[in-house]
């Protein structure tokens, strides 16, 4: 590798590798065998680089808004993250996320007072990606990473309401509890519903 491409991969390559403690396994549902990664891990990967977040790094937010699809509303972020390189700042670096502000579940509307602090967490995964943070997680071309990207949405609570309600022996509900258990475990109408379906399938 030549002196200047290695110089230009130098954050890259010191950002790259992710520890296995700052990654949580998914074990089971459609996520099965990925990761999701830490963004703490994230921030303490940027001050060991950088220095401290407003002194060798640091973002602005430079638009928030909803969007309304029926009776749910997402929220997104958009970020500009900047790096100090020497006496210089960077150009901004953007990057957008999205998270559930209003949900709708059989009980009705959900509406989460953290929706906007987990757009700005993706929206800053998003920008932190483009300077190689976490980049063996996402990239399996020239390392063979045992991870993989942390891409999928939750599926909608009503498929795991109604699959809650279609198992009929104690072997179906577990495999419906094992594959919605990750998202929904502390959704008071899975829950509910789950000890509903426990009773009834183990009923004699």
């Amino acid at each position: 590798m030549k002196q200047e491409e290695k110089n230009n991969l130098r954050h890259y390559e010191a950002l790259r590798s992710v520890p296995e403690n700052a990654l949580k396994p998914i074990q089971a549902g459609r996520l099965k065998g990925m990761s999701n990664i830490s963004p703490v891990w994230r921030i303490k990967a940027m001050t060991e680089e950088f220095g401290p977040c407003g002194i060798g790094w640091k973002y602005e937010i430079v638009n928030r808004w909803t969007e309304t699809y029926g009776e749910e509303i997402k929220a997104f972020i958009e970020v500009n993250l900047y790096i100090k390189d020497g006496e210089e700042w960077s150009a901004p670096i953007p990057g957008t996320g999205g998270s559930s502000l209003v949900t709708k579940e059989s009980k009705g509307l959900y509406v989460s007072d953290e929706a906007y602090k987990m757009a700005l967490t993706d929206a800053m995964s998003v920008a932190m990606k483009s300077l190689g943070v976490a980049a063996d997680v996402y990239f399996k071309g020239d390392n063979d990473s045992k991870y993989q990207q942390y891409t999928e949405a939750a599926p909608p609570i009503e498929e795991a309401l109604a699959a809650l309600d279609a198992a009929k022996t104690p072997e179906e509900y577990q495999g419906v509890w094992a594959k919605y258990c990750q998202w929904y475990e502390k959704n008071q109408d899975f829950y509910d519903k789950a000890i509903e379906a426990a009773k009834r399938v183990t009923k004699k």
